[in-house]
């Protein structure tokens, strides 16, 4: 009697790990997703991140070009990763309490990415590693280079005017020519075509060459090309309203010539780059080989998946809690008084169509104060409750807005000041108005700006984000105020003279004035 023998061949390991990546990520997403909604919120609203919608499909894409890859591979997955998640959603907590929106979606992003290798193992993970790595490009990040290469922009389009001939005065961002007078707004950064320049790059080097070395060189040609393309975008558009006496170039027709440019730039620079393009590894090809037993154990799947969970769990429970306390507080309440020391009187603020730009404050005060130096300005900004749109420390609170018309800032310096046997650090802006037929001199105003936090006084965006989320963590709330003190005068020197008198004497009892507000909760 004889018995047929069959081989015994145990279910797909991929069926489990998929299983639990699926669940991982649904934690993940579900578990931040007002992170996710934030970032998607600005992909709809600025046309500098819009392209970010095709992060997701292009990364979809690339792992499906791996697929017969991927077959042969065995997922064993790796809890001792769990550590590395933690240690992202560790910092997604320390940036949710300073609310830097950025570095909070950079940690979720990050916890996407790690999710693949720790559940799937590191050998799937390097396989489709650079379309991983890619879900980074959704990460709404590059705006802190706005006012930077507006003012390399500026600087350019002068250099280049004067070289060609053309007579040209400048007034921080604004210039003016004989034809008419041009000004370097957000939209002329050049930022939006450094942000998109860089992903397709990056993406054309992945897909054309596997040498390393030309992926990192392409990439960053990609970053290098878009800034000069930006600076001779800027001065060719100029040229073209200049010599047509203002009938291009100045209206619509700039903004198509400028994405025009920026595309003509673009497949040139692909074109070249094709020249030196290396062709595809060879994809496996044949039957996948069936395993008898499942690499993808039970045990870890489980742990992976509850380490997951508790990683997704964990910092919001902490965020919670200081939420509900926080919102518990009442609205604040602040006044400025009519005399402050040193003979400072309370009088109408300085008559100038000029504010300073803080969004959302929970309550604010603006007023003018005179005394022995002279007239200032007096603005409080006072916040609490702090969340996405109520930020004390934020890219769009600035002392004269990014698209401010009427006022240039002149440049921005670190000052010190004595008051009541305290040092003092702030923030001073040398601001202008344009120059005008019925004025011998341009209008001049001096901005000093410092944040009130937990008591004390910081002149740093870094550092009172820093002191913010320390103060939340000890219980202390999230309150604070910006505070900006300014004078008009003829000249910088006279107006920072008046500031500084000001700020001398009294930045210590408007401390002492916002603590009681604080302390009123």
């Amino acid at each position: 009697m004889s018995a047929v023998l069959t081989p015994t061949v145990t279910a797909s390991p991929w069926r489990a790990a998929l299983v639990t990546l699926g669940f991982v990520l649904l934690c993940l997403a579900v578990a931040y997703r007002d992170t996710m909604i934030g970032m998607v919120g600005i992909w709809y609203r600025s046309e500098t991140f819009a392209h970010a919608f095709l992060v997701p499909p292009i990364t979809a894409w690339l792992i499906w070009r791996q697929r017969a890859t991927l077959a042969r591979l065995v997922p064993r997955p790796q809890p001792w990763l769990l550590a590395a998640m933690a240690a992202c959603s560790a910092v997604w907590l320390v940036s949710d309490l300073v609310l830097v929106n950025a570095a909070s979606q950079f940690a979720w992003v990050g916890l996407l990415v790690l999710a693949v290798p720790a559940v799937l193992g590191l050998q799937v993970a390097s396989v489709i590693l650079f379309p991983l790595l890619f879900l980074f490009f959704g990460v709404p990040f590059g705006e802190f280079m706005l006012l930077p290469m507006m003012n390399w922009t500026a600087d350019f389009v002068v250099v280049a005017l004067q070289v060609t001939g053309v007579p040209i005065y400048r007034e921080g961002l604004r210039f003016v020519i004989p034809t008419g007078s041009w000004s370097v707004i957000d939209e002329c950064s050049g930022v939006r075509y450094l942000i998109a320049s860089f992903m397709v790059g990056s993406l054309f080097a992945y897909l054309n060459f596997r040498s390393y070395k030309r992926r990192v060189v392409f990439m960053l040609v990609s970053l290098a090309v878009p800034i000069v393309a930006n600076w001779l975008r800027a001065y060719i558009i100029v040229m073209l309203g200049h010599l047509s006496g203002n009938r291009i170039a100045v209206g619509v027709d700039h903004i198509l010539y400028g994405w025009v440019f920026f595309g003509v730039v673009i497949f040139v620079m692909f074109m070249i780059g094709s020249r030196w393009a290396q062709p595809d590894d060879p994809q496996p090809q044949g039957p996948v080989a069936l395993t008898t037993q499942a690499d993808a154990s039970t045990g870890a799947l489980v742990a992976t998946a509850l380490g997951a969970l508790l990683i997704s769990v964990a910092p919001h429970l902490v965020t919670w809690e200081l939420q509900r306390v926080e919102r518990a507080a009442s609205p604040p309440q602040l006044g400025l008084p009519a005399t402050l020391p040193a003979g400072w009187t309370l009088v109408d603020k300085p008559a100038l169509e000029w504010t300073p730009v803080w969004q959302n404050p929970s309550t604010l005060a603006h007023q003018g104060y005179a005394g022995p130096a002279g007239r200032v300005g007096l603005f409080v900004a006072y916040y609490r409750g702090q969340e996405g749109e109520r930020k004390l420390v934020s890219s769009r609170n600035e002392v004269v807005g990014m698209n401010d018309r009427k006022w240039n800032p002149m440049g921005s310096r670190r000052v010190s000041v004595e008051s009541a046997g305290r040092r003092i650090d702030a923030q001073s802006t040398d601001i202008q108005a344009p120059t005008t037929a019925d004025r011998a001199a341009p209008q001049a105003l001096v901005a000093w700006r410092v944040y009130w936090i937990d008591g004390r006084f910081v002149a740093g965006d870094a550092e009172a984000k820093l002191r913010n989320a320390l103060a939340r963590l000890m219980g202390r709330g999230d309150d604070g105020a910006a505070i900006v003190i300014y004078a008009d005068r003829d000249s910088f020197e006279d107006g920072a003279a008046a500031v500084r008198a000001f700020a001398a004497a009294n930045l210590t009892p408007l401390g002492d004035l916002l603590q009681q507000t604080r302390d009123r909760r």
